[in-house]
């Protein structure tokens, strides 16, 4: 909603009743809108404000890069994975993007370069995490707690129910047909580590196109 502000004819506002999750990613999008010359108000995370935005500016408007997703390539690999085209990497090491979360709190080395992100891979074991903020990284992290040693318990993400489609029950099954023992309760999803197998695997027609 809040991309879609600077094209409106009266701008928009958004007043937000519950909530919100994933507040971080809040952040990063009104920082990237301020990158393109785009002013937000804002009320905590409560309310929203963009006016109309005639002209916009910024570093290469229409060709902005966003950090691909191939960190847990590293981390599962114990190869060192060096990504040089990832733009604005500041925002992931400095701490501002919030999946840093999960590589601080497995102590995941990323480094910092003046072209991109690296990172350095070593074995897994389990952790217990809150990740209400972070919702999107959880199916990541199940697969990842997979391969780890002992249990990883994730907290606060009853909303994942809610999603595209029911993640918490998908990521669990998907994960029991991989022989990997995996559960969920009132919000708290846990992955008990082992040595996954072959399966075919329902997606669940999650992010599938119309």
């Amino acid at each position: 909603m809040l991309l879609i502000g600077p094209y409106l004819r009266d701008g928009l506002e958004v007043r937000v009743t519950h909530g919100p999750v994933s507040r971080p990613y809040i952040d990063i999008t009104l920082d990237t809108m301020a990158s393109f010359g785009v002013a937000v108000e804002r009320d905590g995370y409560e309310r929203f404000g963009c006016r109309r935005a005639d002209a916009m500016r910024g570093p290469s408007p229409g060709r902005i890069r966003l950090l691909p997703g191939r960190l847990f390539l590293g981390r599962r690999s114990g190869n060192r994975i060096d990504d040089h085209g990832a733009r604005h990497p500041a925002i992931f090491v400095a701490g501002r993007h919030p999946d840093r979360r999960y590589s601080r709190a497995h102590g995941l080395p990323v480094g910092s370069q003046a072209d991109g992100v690296s990172v350095a891979g070593s074995p897994l074991s389990g952790v217990e995490v809150d990740m209400g903020d972070i919702p999107d990284m959880v199916p990541t992290v199940a697969v990842a707690a997979a391969f780890a040693k002992g249990r990883t318990v994730i907290h606060n993400v009853a909303h994942l129910k809610e999603k595209e489609s029911d993640r918490l029950a998908a990521v669990s099954t998907g994960l029991a047909q991989m022989g990997i023992r995996a559960g969920y309760d009132k919000g708290t999803l846990w992955v008990d580590g082992g040595q996954p197998q072959a399966a075919a695997i329902d997606c669940c027609n999650d992010h599938a196109s119309p």
